[in-house]
């Protein structure tokens, strides 16, 4: 299913207020929930997860039909993963690092290639890293909240 289409590079950088070995751990567990984190609405089903590697797919019920992704993700810690994506309408090859930058914050580098297939189509760069930094947005919201939980349980139970 692939096209004529040419890869489109995307790139981004976020940061959490948060410790790298937070955030490292927490960007890194995948689950059937993220869908709700992202907010957004598709279906992820994990086929497995190790210390090393974690592969799942997802499924969006698009107005034309199913869309659907099998991606792959190889961890490399303490601070970098790289996911290969082959799907219904796209692929995409991603490299994640994060960076300490001080005061409990923490850098992610998102760096994406993406192709369309004959079904799929490559946003302009533009409208799709705006795409990227809303879902990361929402994760990010997601990732302080919980952080913030483990911190304020960590200070009742030192008392």
């Amino acid at each position: 299913m692939q096209s004529d289409s040419p890869t489109r590079v995307y790139e981004f950088r976020t940061r959490f207020h948060a410790p790298l070995p937070f955030v490292y751990a927490w960007c890194t567990d995948y689950s059937p929930e993220d869908p709700q984190l992202e907010r957004d609405a598709f279906q992820r089903r994990i086929i497995s997860k190790t210390r090393r590697r974690a592969v799942y797919e997802d499924l969006y019920d698009q107005p034309d039909g199913w869309m659907w992704s099998h991606m792959e993700v190889d961890f490399r810690p303490p601070n970098r993963w790289h996911a290969e994506a082959l799907g219904s309408h796209r692929t995409w090859s991603i490299d994640y690092e994060l960076s300490d930058i001080g005061d409990g914050t923490t850098e992610l580098h998102f760096v994406g290639s993406r192709r369309a297939t004959s079904l799929g189509r490559n946003p302009p760069k533009a409208e799709m890293e705006r795409e990227l930094l809303q879902m990361w947005k929402n994760l990010t919201r997601a990732l302080e909240r919980e952080y913030q939980g483990t911190r304020k349980d960590a200070g009742k139970r030192r008392r």
